[in-house]
């Protein structure tokens, strides 16, 4: 199993070495149309979405682009300009692959951005949790609250907490290195087991505390509790951390090893189930149709991988564990026609099956080909470069249509369903419209690249009913403290859809969207919130280092993460120190002395920069020099 999953991974990396440098063994027809030029990559859609893993209580969600509020809904992927409100009593978690965020009772919590290399989250109210897993040297992570915005800088575990009156925050770090810029622009550098609490005042100076983190309460073991989970999880062994919701796998099948694709999973479900069958098409933006699936397992096999039938039953293959993951909004392939809905019965519908593995996946959506290549190469274990770049440059670049390809799971009995477009467009669950397509009408159907309906407002909430309890506006009306700029607002729905009924099926597209912004608009936070920026660089505040008892070991991570005590810090979570990050547009550069960790992120765990302390009404004393051989 060892030397097959090693080879596997050789060959995934290989195949993106090679990504577009092969040229395609079969030419377009001269009756193509004319031939256009590869999407650039900045018109690519993110790598990465957010799940909604965990809900108890009452939780609301408010998708980016309306004005609704409605029920929050399992295994929602979440994205730029989403929202989320947990009442009274609640709690909600969820996974971007690289960090978990848990929000507790009576926390309005915005995604004011969300890509491959950007998270920054607004936080103007409650209480947020978060584990970060892993920091690449050019990742931002920024959580903004009214008072502060506060910016991780390593893998660690933090903690926001913004009191409902709107007059003060605290930021605690259990483990990890970050910094809070406060909005008279001071800097407030903080390590492992600390704690800062800025309190607004009359004047426009607040008043920052620093002290050592307190013991655990009930929040904080509840995050330890599930971070424990994650750690233990046996599905971590075959599936890339940077799934989310790999570790529900665990208790709901089994890990088996198949002759050709290695380690696959199999779902304990009923007789006749079929992948893509329980749950809802939900229209998200940038990607378009996504699918939000009812099994509380149901998030990593339906965005990542591949599924494939076999005499027991239907498995899901992951994909590469050691190649990074690119989330897809649902991996399969439309079936339609004009004969499709006659054959079946119900007139003008909509059908679908999962690929199987190998299968190249063509999103509705315009993308460049190294994004065409990762999001292929990174969740499939069997996979043909020269393919992939035939099929990219058959239907970006040639404008045809790739026919002679064979899909395994169209001829599998029960794979293929279909739903009335009615059904699609209102965000309708699929079990109660659903009809289980014969083999032989699926056998014939047309494969499409995507389901050519266009989306009603109800499919952007995802079939609920809109009315769920909203945040008070007293909430949404504060100023919020920002340093990296955050992306204009999301476009509303209703200014989209004649775009969307234009080319049914497609989304919007990035360029489309800015032309659809209002002329007034300015990189505001969401609808509602209003950004403080920074007006200037920040005045980094300069004291004695804290105590070497504060200092947390710098070791590299270890393969599978320990346990931690109930009140204390991670046992043997990462510490690795990420390279300095691009300063913001709004910051002077500062300069800094070349050193080995600081070109090499990948060896910079070996080193740690002091971590003053910012103490309240005393002046500050200058940095006292350490001997390097007593750290």
């Amino acid at each position: 199993m060892t030397s097959r999953w090693f080879a596997q991974c050789a060959m995934a990396v290989f195949a993106v070495g090679l990504a577009f440098a092969q040229q395609p063994d079969n030419a377009a027809s001269d009756n193509a149309p004319p031939a256009s030029a590869p999407i650039p990559p900045s018109e690519d859609p993110p790598g990465r979405a957010a799940r909604l893993s965990y809900i108890t209580g009452t939780v609301s969600f408010q998708p980016g682009g309306v004005e609704d509020w409605v029920p929050a809904t399992p295994n929602r992927p979440l994205t730029t300009g989403d929202r989320l409100w947990t009442e009274t009593g609640s709690r909600a978690e969820l996974t971007t692959g690289n960090a978990t965020l848990r929000l507790n009772a009576r926390t309005n919590f915005t995604f004011l951005n969300l890509n491959n290399n950007t998270t920054q989250i607004q936080i103007s109210a409650g209480t947020l949790g978060v584990r970060v897993r892993r920091l690449d040297g050019n990742e931002v992570f920024e959580i903004d609250t009214p008072h502060a915005a506060f910016t991780v800088l390593r893998a660690g575990d933090y903690r926001v907490d913004v009191n409902e009156e709107g007059d003060s925050t605290m930021l605690t770090v259990h483990g990890g290195q970050a910094e809070a810029v406060a909005t008279d622009n001071r800097v407030v550098p903080m390590g492992p087991r600390t704690q800062a609490r800025i309190v607004a005042t009359a004047d426009a100076a607040p008043v920052i505390d620093t002290r050592d983190a307190p013991v655990a309460d009930n929040f904080d073991n509840f995050c330890q509790e599930r971070d424990r989970r994650e750690d233990r999880s046996e599905s971590a062994h075959y599936v890339s951390r940077e799934v989310p919701g790999y570790a529900d796998l665990d208790d709901h099948g089994v890990w088996t090893e198949n002759p050709q694709y290695g380690m696959v999973w199999a779902p304990r479900v009923d007789p006749g189930w079929a992948p893509y069958q329980t749950g809802h098409w939900a229209w998200i933006s940038p990607w378009g149709w996504t699918w939000v699936d009812d099994e509380p397992w149901g998030y990593a096999p339906f965005h990542y991988g591949r599924w494939n039938y076999t005499p027991a039953g239907w498995v899901w293959i992951p994909g590469p564990p050691a190649i990074r993951p690119v989330y897809a909004p649902a991996l399969v392939a439309w079936v339609g026609g004009p004969r499709f809905g006659v054959s079946i019965g119900i007139g003008a519908s909509v059908g679908w099956f999962p690929l199987g593995p190998g299968e190249v996946w063509v999103p509705a959506y315009r993308a460049s080909p190294q994004y065409f290549s990762r999001v292929n190469v990174s969740n499939t274990v069997i996979v043909n470069q020269v393919h992939i770049t035939n099929v990219y440059n058959a239907t970006y670049v040639n404008r045809t249509t790739v026919n002679n390809v064979t899909y395994v799971n169209q001829r599998v009995n029960g794979a293929v369903t279909a739903v009335p477009q009615s059904a699609m467009v209102s965000g309708r669950p699929v079990s109660q419209a659903a009809i289980r397509v014969p083999q032989e009408a699926a056998a014939s159907g047309q494969v499409q690249q995507t389901a050519p309906v266009a989306p009603q407002r109800a499919a952007v909430l995802g079939g609920r009913q809109a009315g769920a309890a909203a945040p008070p506006s007293s909430l949404n009306n504060r100023t919020l403290m920002a340093r990296a700029t955050p992306p204009a607002a999301p476009v509303p729905f209703e200014r989209q859809q004649s775009a969307l009924q234009a080319n049914p099926g497609q989304p919007v597209n990035r360029t489309a969207i800015r032309q659809l912004q209002p002329s007034s608009a300015s990189p505001a936070v969401t609808q509602h919130a209003q950004i403080r920026q920074l007006s200037a660089p920040p005045a980094r505040v300069s004291s004695a280092p804290p105590a070497p008892a504060a200092a947390q070991p710098s070791t590299p991570r270890p393969s599978v993460p320990q346990p931690r005590t109930e009140n204390g810090p991670p046992l043997g979570r990462s510490t690795e120190t990420v390279a300095p990050r691009a300063t913001p547009s709004t910051q002077q550069p500062q300069t800094q002395a070349s050193t080995p960790a600081a070109a090499h992120p990948e060896a910079s765990h070996a080193t740690e920069r002091p971590r003053p302390e910012l103490k309240r009404k005393e002046k500050p004393k200058p940095e006292e020099k350490k001997d390097p051989k007593k750290e």
